[in-house]
């Protein structure tokens, strides 16, 4: 997939009706779309920026699936409850469960569809707060993310699904309590309306709107964001707009490792440290389970008051984990053939870090952490030279709130009744996740539901 032509299509070419409309191209959008077509619906996806993909594109550890062949195959016992357990613990209980028990039931599918689709996950790593090993990868252990979207987009020049890039829905048409089209303007300035049986609002989170971060979470308007530029609530102002509700606005997740010494904001991903990378801090000693949830994580970073913290990696976990290639080739890795010339390079303790190296690498010999009691991600020790460095600290990652919808995707308003035609998926949505989202989740979520709306849609036109 190296050679690629998007899949965008003149907006001339726009027609004034279709079955499904699907309002933006990331994972969850692509699903839909496809699934959709695939029952005979004649759909279309628009798409407000230049760039297609939305955050989806920079997902790199995995999408979280259990009892799947490939778990088998790399010798991992799973089950669907244990991921419904951890998932509820990582969002402090308060998640919604039906949406939940959707999801746990259903991911297995997810990886079988896209297997079919000739997107194919065959390795496994771990995320924080995740019991087995769950992220599914490409074979090659490349970023997951843009794998993805390229397959799916593949999959929509394949089967002749027209997106529009570069077109903004500015509102919803309703007649009688249903949604039944779109208003829309292009960066040409030409206005639209297009009717439709069902519509799908698959927009993203708001992590980029500071005037959505200051109404729910004022205190994170400083940090900065891993989210693409995009990401500003949209999808959400065009549903409440009819009516919808939203819910848990206010839970806000704060990814602990993101380099931000640069003019540019890199998420470093979770798959580092589920391949055996540690965190210190500046006497280059380790603070936490780095494994924990991810709000558990920052919470301790944040409590170092030293500025961020270290992640401490050697050449094995390099290897394992190779988005740490793209880090090295834009300037985030600080490396040295030795402990001690690492922690000079990295501003840290030389003799702290070498003590702390060497009772990790004891720790993952015994599969025993009895300092921070770390349980997974813990494949190798860091014994390979070169070693390796990456300065970190926290930054806004994920909403986990956004518009109520039941495990149909439908769209829910206040009476908690759905709006006829009006359907959602992906991070745009609130409630699966509660207080807290578990790295992975989010790509399948986007699969799962993805999928869920595009039946769902098929099924309210079709009549199935």
């Amino acid at each position: 997939m190296s050679k690629f032509i998007f899949p965008t299509n003149n907006i001339d070419d726009i027609k004034s009706a279709y079955d499904f409309v699907v309002i933006g191209s990331g994972i969850a959008g692509m699903t839909a779309a496809i699934q959709a077509q695939e029952l005979g619906l004649d759909v279309a996806i628009v798409e407000k920026q230049s760039v297609l993909g939305g955050n989806s594109n920079r997902a790199s550890s995995g999408m979280n699936a259990v009892e799947t062949s490939v778990q088998l195959e790399h010798g991992i016992v799973d089950s669907q409850e244990s991921f419904y357990e951890d998932t509820l613990n990582g969002g402090g209980g308060t998640n919604n469960k039906a949406l939940l028990s959707y999801f746990v039931t259903h991911v297995e599918s997810a990886i079988n569809w896209l297997d079919k689709h000739q997107i194919k996950l065959t390795d496994i790593t771990s995320t924080g707060g995740m019991s087995e090993r769950r992220a599914h990868r490409p074979g090659d252990k490349s970023a997951v993310g843009s794998y993805l979207v390229r397959g799916l987009q593949k999959q929509l020049l394949e089967k002749n699904i027209p997106l529009f890039n570069d077109t903004r829905v500015v509102s919803l048409i309703t007649d009688n309590h249903s949604v039944t089209g779109i208003k829309l303007t292009t960066n040409k300035e030409m206005s639209f309306e297009i009717s439709t049986k069902a519509i799908l609002i698959a927009t993203g989170g708001f992590s980029q709107n500071k005037s959505m971060l200051q109404e729910y979470r004022p205190e994170l308007v400083h940090l900065k964001t891993t989210n693409h530029p995009g990401a500003t609530g949209d999808g959400m102002m065009l549903a409440t707009e009819v009516g919808a509700k939203l819910v848990d606005m206010a839970k806000i997740q704060v990814h602990p490792t993101v380099q931000q010494d640069t003019d540019h904001v890199y998420l470093i991903g979770e798959g580092v440290r589920g391949e055996g990378a540690i965190l210190v801090d500046q006497k280059g000693c380790r603070f936490v389970n780095e494994m924990t949830t991810r709000d558990q994580v920052t919470a301790a970073i944040d409590a170092l008051d030293e500025d961020g913290a270290t992640l401490i990696f050697d050449q094995s976990i390099r290897d394992a984990f190779p988005a740490i290639n793209f880090y090295h080739a834009v300037g985030l890795v600080t490396e040295a053939s030795t402990i001690s010339g690492l922690a000079k390079e990295a501003n840290l303790n030389a003799e702290s870090l070498s003590r702390t190296i060497t009772d990790w690498n004891d720790y993952q010999k015994q599969g025993l952490d009895t300092a921070f009691g770390r349980q997974t991600g813990m494949p190798r020790g860091i014994t390979q030279a070169p070693y390796y460095a990456i300065h970190i600290k926290p930054a806004i990652h994920y909403t986990m709130g956004g518009i109520s919808i039941n495990s149909k995707t439908e769209v829910l308003n206040k009476d908690n009744a759905p709006i006829k035609g009006l359907y959602a998926a992906g991070e745009v949505t609130g409630g699966l996740h509660g207080d807290n989202r578990i790295g992975g989740n989010s790509l399948a979520e986007t699969v799962v539901f993805g999928r869920q709306s595009g039946k769902q849609v098929a099924k309210f036109i079709l009549k199935l």
